[in-house]
């Protein structure tokens, strides 16, 4: 089970401390140049929120200009279910901002979480270059991120009669970076700061 987190919004529709991501992300999500962050306990939300972590300068500022990244929602969110790993995979790409299924695979026999993240973001990609778009894409796994930086992936998963449908896929989308230039970026989304990716198929 999540440990429970307090969000500090410094920017957003409201801002103060809100006991939810979802509350959190109602004040922020569309919000041009909207801050927030999330910490662990309210105390440090609180001095967060007050200023009081600054570094001795007595600045209110520091506080709110390093909060993380904010998050691309003009942007492809990719992840991928699974029943076992190895298992049955299956994955989808959404609108970060408004959660719509732009693609999606459905089940394969038997693959692993982190192939099946790895097809998602060539999907995606392909799917984006078709677009003529240069969104960035988000993917919780920084194993199939290097895969895919890589154009390479590093699976062990043991090629057989059983596996040869995901591993054709795998060889296919490995091409397919090979012989493809692409803009877009491809960035870890902070599960943590921001809560469940927005293709989360809620099977934790």
């Amino acid at each position: 089970m999540a440990k429970k987190k307090f969000y500090v919004v410094w920017k957003g529709r409201k801002t103060g401390i809100f006991n939810s991501w979802a509350e959190c992300e109602a004040q922020v999500k569309g919000f041009t140049g909207a801050r927030f962050k999330s910490f662990p306990t309210k105390a440090e939300a609180e001095a967060a929120l007050s200023g009081k972590r600054t570094a001795g300068s007595g600045s209110k500022r520091s506080t709110a200009e390093s909060v993380s990244e904010e998050v691309e929602w003009d942007s492809i969110s990719v992840d991928v279910g699974c029943r076992g790993n190895p298992g049955i995979v299956e994955y989808k790409g959404v609108d970060t901002r408004t959660g719509e299924v732009l693609f999606a695979h459905d089940e394969i026999h038997i693959g692993t979480n982190n192939m099946g993240e790895f097809l998602a973001i060539v999907h995606g990609l392909a799917y984006l270059q078709k677009q003529g778009s240069t969104k960035t894409i988000y993917s919780d796994s920084m194993t199939a991120i290097k895969w895919v930086k890589q154009k390479k992936a590093k699976s062990t998963l043991e090629r057989n009669e059983k596996t040869a449908y995901i591993w054709s896929l795998m060889d296919r989308a490995e091409k397919w970076l090979q012989t493809n230039d692409y803009q877009n970026k491809i960035k870890k989304w902070e599960t943590e700061k921001w809560g469940e990716i927005k293709a989360d198929y809620g099977r934790k």
